[in-house]
């Protein structure tokens, strides 16, 4: 079985996409063994409870600074054992001495189609304002791996949707989540469990 760890720092509905489609048998050989957030009273961390997966918040506001965070951080992930770090909505830069430890072992969801409209202080209606504004007729979601850089590491699927005329960031947002978000990354995860993906 496949151990996967998902960080969240929100509403969680990438979290609730793959409790669903590891319930439902979509993704397979995998148990879901933690959820891990940065920010407290969010409601993914009620998504969690209500699947029954353990969950916690690990919070840079309660340490000093930030070699403190990194290090109880690292300590909660470690206590895991994942074997896969699903970034779902995550926004908290990952500390680097993590992506070495867990290289290839951790991977993120970014609403464009990367290399477009990514990269630093693009997350969340920051990217879907940025497409508009270009003009863009299509956007999409990517999954890849997480590596030193920032939405650099390698593509591991990717998915296009349509950009409406009438289009505003939330109404492109919600769409991108729905067709592609929802379903990539638990297909993503699905491939590496069943060894598709290595």
């Amino acid at each position: 079985m496949l151990r996967v760890l998902v960080l969240v720092s929100g509403g969680g509905t990438n979290l609730q996409a793959i409790i669903d489609a590891v319930a439902a048998g979509t993704v397979q050989n995998t148990e879901l063994v933690g959820v891990i957030s940065n920010n407290p009273g969010v409601f993914a961390l009620e998504r969690a409870a209500k699947a029954g997966i353990p969950a916690e918040v690990v919070s840079p506001k309660d340490f000093p600074d930030r070699p403190a965070f990194h290090k109880a951080f690292m300590e909660a992930v470690d206590s895991y054992q994942p074997d896969l770090i699903v970034l779902a909505g995550f926004l908290v830069v990952i500390p680097p001495e993590m992506i070495e430890k867990y290289e290839r072992k951790i991977i993120n969801i970014h609403p464009s189609l990367i290399p477009s409209f990514c990269g630093t202080g693009y997350y969340g209606l920051k990217v879907h304002e940025a497409a508009l504004a270009r003009g863009v007729k299509v956007s999409g979601a990517t999954v890849h791996f997480v590596d030193s850089g920032t939405d650099t590491g390698p593509i591991i699927l990717q998915k296009a949707v349509e950009v409406k005329p009438d289009d505003t960031p939330e109404t492109l947002q919600r769409r991108i989540m729905e067709e592609a978000e929802w379903k990539l990354l638990p297909q993503a995860i699905n491939d590496i469990a069943t060894g598709k993906v290595q």
